[in-house]
């Protein structure tokens, strides 16, 4: 804001010093007519009359084209602030018209190449940052401030549950049981869980010493806890180290088991129904929503922290790179090339000659919108200074043709 109005001072400035010098070029005319009246010079009082007259003459075109000279409403001027409207008219059709137009557009598409410009701009590292950066500080902690917390959590729970109500789960672990029924997967995975039970078994042998001993009788004094202890112990271990051998009874019960499961699971419609219920009501639970909310939670959290890392945000990186890669693809595509192009050329030609109208009625209302003495202000901010030459050159031409008109006189008066 304070470099704008630094620039509009600026321009105050070099507006009324152009002001001044035609104002001064004028005055001094006036003198030089002072001083050939005085003294009686015709040549001098012929070009100061002429300069007089074409400075003053000019002067008043100028202003009049502001505002009333003098403040006198004249006819025919402030010609921009009392004819606003249809300047906005003229304007308005004059872009439409002459802008807006199928073979100029065309020629100027074709010349200004946009996709090997897109490209040479965005694969340069300064600017896909740039873009990067506009995407990391703006866009995305602006849509993650505009979006309700409330409203993504519904969304997902939704989602999930409607996604997952769509799904016939027990079909599902049907489908992933089936190869535990074929081949050496089954029989392997059995061996590693029975190793694994086997092994936290032994882990957890003080547990199970504390458990026997709460559960015997106060009286036995703890005499008997060691004894039951080791016996549940080394049953247990017998048991899992039986299981692991392929060909024992404990193991082939067990493989009947599962393969009676799987049979089940497989061709029991009922079965299937009973899993896919089980699921849903363990999803359902609090604990399970629970979660699911947090996962929302946890991603914002998550950009959020990683986009206030600045320049070390990986987020604003990977953005950049991806803008880098595509600019630096999009120069070894012709085919892609050829699209865009294509594209600005056919699409973006027909949107604005389909539309040359509604542009060139947006562009009248907008100046009838405008203020006429405000108007007629930032005008003559913006080209008033030059205008002061017109005065300038008024002055001086004026004299000039005073001085020929002189001389023609003269030789006449000469020659007769």
């Amino acid at each position: 804001m304070k470099t704008t109005i630094d620039h509009d001072i600026t321009k105050v400035k070099a507006l009324r010093r152009m002001q001044g010098t035609a104002l001064g070029l004028l005055g001094f005319a006036v003198l030089l007519f002072i001083i050939a009246i005085y003294f009686k010079i015709p040549i001098l009082q012929a070009f100061s009359e002429a300069a007089m007259v074409g400075g003053i003459a000019d002067w008043f075109a100028v202003v009049a084209l502001f505002r009333h000279p003098l403040g006198i409403p004249i006819w025919h001027t402030a010609i921009i602030p009392t004819k606003k409207n249809e300047i906005g008219e003229n304007l308005g059709n004059f872009v439409s018209e002459e802008f807006l137009n199928r073979e100029k557009l065309e020629i100027k598409l074709d010349e200004f190449n946009f996709a090997l410009k897109a490209s040479d701009w965005l694969s340069q590292q300064e600017n896909s940052n740039k873009v990067a950066n506009v995407v990391a500080v703006n866009l995305i902690p602006g849509i993650l401030k505009a979006i309700k917390d409330e409203d993504i959590k519904r969304f997902i729970q939704v989602q999930f549950k409607e996604k997952l109500e769509g799904v016939n789960l027990g079909n599902w672990v049907a489908v992933a049981l089936e190869p535990l029924q074929k081949g050496d997967l089954k029989n392997q995975m059995l061996t590693n869980l029975l190793e694994v039970m086997s092994s936290e078994l032994t882990n957890n042998k003080d547990l199970i010493r504390q458990k026997v001993k709460a559960s015997t009788p106060f009286l036995s004094f703890g005499l008997a806890d060691k004894s039951i202890t080791e016996g549940v112990f080394n049953g247990l271990q017998d048991f899992l180290d039986e299981a692991k051998k392929p060909e024992s009874t404990v193991r082939l019960k067990i493989d009947e088991y599962i393969f009676n499961f799987l049979e089940k699971v497989k061709n029991s419609e009922e079965m299937r129904i009973k899993i896919n219920d089980m699921i849903l009501g363990f999803i359902g639970k609090k604990e399970v929503q629970d979660y699911i909310n947090g996962i929302w939670d946890e991603i914002k959290l998550s950009i959020t922290t990683d986009l206030n890392k600045g320049d070390e945000s990986s987020i604003k990186n990977s953005i950049a790179g991806l803008i880098q890669t595509f600019g630096n693809g999009l120069k070894e595509d012709p085919v892609m090339f050829e699209k865009i192009n294509s594209f600005i050329k056919n699409d973006l030609l027909s949107v604005l000659l389909n539309n040359k109208k509604v542009i060139g009625d947006l562009i009248s209302s907008t100046v009838k919108s405008w203020d006429g003495k405000e108007v007629s202000e930032k005008l003559e901010l913006e080209i008033g200074k030059d205008l002061q030459y017109i005065r300038i050159n008024g002055t001086l031409v004026g004299g000039i043709i005073g001085l020929i008109i002189y001389g023609v006189e003269w030789l006449y008066h000469l020659i007769l």
